[in-house]
């Protein structure tokens, strides 16, 4: 075994089984102490996409427990109106599709609770909700009841229904001006957290089961957070915005 010896301060210290130590090399600092760390490779990981969980095709039906449902996912729109088309990278993810199948409901207390959507009903649901299934080789999102925020009576978002203890609001438009008359452009202005109320939903339930109905009415100008909610576009270009009663913070007369 190789033994060497260094000099701290006068006194002799002996440094045993030093060449074991193979990740160090000699500094070419001065100091007769000095060593050099030999530094790893940085390790660069990869963003993992995950793809949506296949159901074997031995598999022919499905059916969702408690107040799931199993929405078939609407194609992304993959052109303009003008019918340009767009790239991948440009397509925005689809946040709308039709009921398929639903479970039995949820309990409450000692009450059980029916299902609030039916069967071939077109739902508009939370953007990052549920998992993602390929079933008969169509694509699918599971996701609970409770992440649906609307129902879609027509092909425009202004129609859409409201569920449980969600609020539809027009989104006020942003000031194209600053006060003292100057042209704002489209990144200096401040995204808006003012609208009107265009619909609500029944009210969410009490521990009975129960309906509490909503303290809002179309037409109120509310005030809400500016981080919340789900925004959509109508055919005429006007901005929406659903969002759970709670994230209005104040009716404004």
């Amino acid at each position: 075994m190789a033994m060497a010896t260094s000099q701290l301060g006068g006194a002799s210290t002996k440094i045993v089984g030093l060449r074991s130590f193979e990740g160090f090399r000699s500094s070419k600092a001065t100091h007769p102490c000095s060593v050099a760390i030999r530094q790893q490779p940085i390790r660069r990981t990869s963003l993992i996409v995950k793809a949506a969980t296949t159901v074997a095709p031995k598999f022919t039906t499905f059916k969702p427990l408690g107040d799931r449902v199993l929405v078939k996912i609407q194609p992304a729109e993959e052109k303009t109106e003008g019918g340009i088309l767009l790239p991948s990278t440009a397509v925005n993810k689809s946040q709308s599709g039709e009921v398929v199948a639903v479970g039995e409901g949820k309990s409450i207390g000692k009450t059980q609770v029916a299902p609030t959507v039916e069967l071939g009903a077109k739902v508009v649901y939370s953007k990052y909700a549920g998992t993602e299934i390929e079933f008969n080789g169509v694509e699918h999102l599971l996701l609970k009841e409770d992440d649906i925020v609307g129902l879609l009576e027509t092909d425009d978002m202004k129609d859409l229904k409201p569920v449980n203890d969600r609020v539809l609001i027009k989104v006020q438009e942003a000031e194209e001006k600053t006060a003292g008359g100057l042209l704002l452009t489209s990144s200096a202005k401040e995204k808006p957290s003012i609208g009107t109320v265009i619909a609500v939903g029944p009210g969410s339930y009490d521990a009975e089961g129960n309906r509490i109905g909503l303290s809002l009415s179309p037409g109120n100008t509310v005030l809400y957070s500016k981080f919340a909610g789900n925004d959509f576009k109508s055919k005429d270009g006007s901005q929406y915005i659903t969002m759970r009663v709670s994230d209005v913070i104040a009716a404004m007369s």
